[in-house]
């Protein structure tokens, strides 16, 4: 299963946090209301978050823990107005500078979250840049530390 691959590949070059028990992601699911993906569960029981490539305060990605994921448009932009952003909308990878990577929990594909990608000047204007989480990772982790959808050359 390519997941698993890659979770290995997190777990050897990267930086993880110790994993979320199956009671931290209850109560995060009924927190906000809905359930993680297959990728999404599989990620935060190897893993309730990590850094790719460095370590904080200097890590472009850091994919969040479970207890910092929030709706896109509180983080973005201080609001839960609807206008300010679909609050379906949830923060999954801070970029840094309050650019995010959020995931749209009422857009499932085959089971699965398409992520976005969320710069603060236009949200809550997104642009689609993974398919699922296992997507996304796989992008990453082939980005070169880069924020691969912007990149000439795209992994």
């Amino acid at each position: 299963m390519a997941m698993d691959r890659l979770l290995a590949e997190v777990s050897r070059l990267h930086f993880p946090r110790p994993p979320a028990t199956p009671a931290q992601i209850t109560a995060f699911e009924v927190r906000v209301g809905w359930n993680l993906d297959p990728d999404l569960r599989a990620f935060y029981l190897h893993c309730d978050g990590c850094t790719l490539f460095e370590t904080l305060p200097d890590a472009k990605y850091r994919v969040l823990p479970l207890d910092e994921i929030q709706r896109a448009r509180r983080a973005l932009r201080a609001s839960e107005e609807e206008a300010d952003g679909a609050a379906s909308q949830y923060t999954l990878v801070d970029m840094q500078d309050t650019n995010y990577v959020v995931m749209d929990v009422a857009q499932a594909v085959n089971g699965r979250y398409p992520l976005f990608d969320a710069w603060h000047e236009t949200y809550p204007q997104v642009e689609r840049i993974a398919s699922s989480f296992e997507d996304f990772l796989e992008k990453a982790l082939r980005s070169g530390n880069r924020a691969f959808w912007l990149s000439d050359n795209p992994p």
